[in-house]
């Protein structure tokens, strides 16, 4: 009987144990999704109907928590998405009101994904700095306004970083740089003025950095070329100047490169255009002069070449014939003459590859 006793008692310490372990999530994480819920208002969905009870990491939408502490790690919203919720509504969300700084509360967090709600406004609370563990920050398409936080540097487990399709003003802070670890930053389609740091170098993980359609002026930093990661660079539909640096051709990973719409001048850089690896070029509606360099070669192989809408002159490169691919090549509105080289790809080009120049000649054109 004493044993049983004893084997009984054993069982109900094991017991309260676990159900210490796996309760309802932390009052204070309570608080801050109940604050979170009051801040934005979902019209359409109801996602947050099932916010409801004590216990947030047992169905609470969008809300997932660590199986050993019960802490909210993760918080996913996303307002275009395949989630049945959105697919049976046979409609992408709509979500306004704006995030509350009690989401700084949520000191475990590892993921915030507050994505393409259209509506949501305010500034991202700059306490979201002190959430050391934050990997995803993610508020992709709402009307989110104001500044970066200046601290954003202060997130060192950052590994992606999209604020694209927002209102977002003011410069890219000083710190940003210090996100060593990022992989992924998409800051497009934003207000964002002033240049590029000059060290923004030092983000060696980086693979994509999508900057495009804000109001960057400045030169591309030399540091540029330490990013032995970055394949894909967008800095498309700004107002930066100067000269594209060499460097940019001797980065071995880097396959995409939208410098278009901007005012950067200067000869067209012979290193990115011989570059073995770059599969996309757009360098259209800029200030290029001078003569295309006749440095195409039997590797190259672009799916899009665009040079349009510069004041390139001479004649076209006869080493394009020798390209492995070309599948988009655009010429257009530049001061080329001569005759256009016969052979790929010039026999599958429209004449829209080619119109407004000064004197070109040949098939798809009038003939020499």
């Amino acid at each position: 009987m004493k044993m049983m006793r004893l084997l009984l008692i054993s069982v109900a310490t094991f017991c309260a144990i676990v159900s210490t372990v796996s309760s309802s999530c932390s009052p204070s994480d309570l608080a801050a999704l109940q604050s979170i819920r009051t801040g934005l208002t979902d019209s359409s969905l109801g996602i947050f109907n099932s916010w409801v009870g004590t216990d947030c990491c047992v169905n609470w939408y969008g809300v997932s928590c660590d199986p050993t502490t019960g802490r909210v790690v993760d918080i996913n919203l996303r307002g275009e998405s395949e989630d049945p919720i959105l697919k049976k509504s046979g409609q992408s969300g709509f979500m306004s009101g704006s995030i509350s700084p009690k989401i700084c509360s949520l000191d475990r967090l590892t993921t915030l994904v507050l994505a393409d709600w259209k509506g949501v406004t305010g500034e991202i609370p700059q306490c979201l700095t002190t959430l050391s563990n934050l990997r995803v920050l993610d508020l992709v398409g709402n009307k989110i306004s104001g500044k970066i936080p200046a601290d954003i540097g202060n997130l060192k487990m950052l590994r992606v970083l999209n604020l694209a399709d927002n209102q977002i003003s003011g410069k890219i802070p000083a710190s940003l740089v210090g996100l060593s670890g990022l992989m992924h930053m998409d800051l497009s389609n934003n207000q964002i003025t002033g240049e590029l740091p000059a060290d923004f170098g030092k983000l060696k993980m980086l693979s994509r950095a999508l900057l495009n359609r804000n109001q960057l002026t400045g030169s591309i930093p030399d540091s540029i070329g330490n990013m032995n990661r970055l394949a894909d660079l967008d800095l498309s539909r700004n107002q930066m100047w100067g000269s594209v640096p060499d460097c940019l051709g001797k980065m071995q990973v880097l396959s995409t490169l939208n410098l278009d719409g901007n005012k950067f001048s200067g000869q067209l850089p012979a290193s990115v255009l011989s570059n073995r690896g770059m599969g996309i070029l757009n360098l259209s509606r800029n200030g290029f002069e001078g003569n295309i360099p006749d440095v195409f070669h039997g590797n190259s192989y672009f799916m899009a070449l665009d040079l349009s809408y510069n004041n390139l002159k001479g004649p076209i490169p006869g080493s394009l014939s020798a390209a492995k691919y070309i599948g988009h090549l655009d010429l257009s509105h530049n001061h080329l003459c001569g005759a256009i080289p016969v052979g790929n790809p010039f026999d599958h080009l429209e004449v829209s590859s080619f119109t407004n120049n000064d004197c070109l000649c040949g098939n798809p054109l009038s003939t020499c």
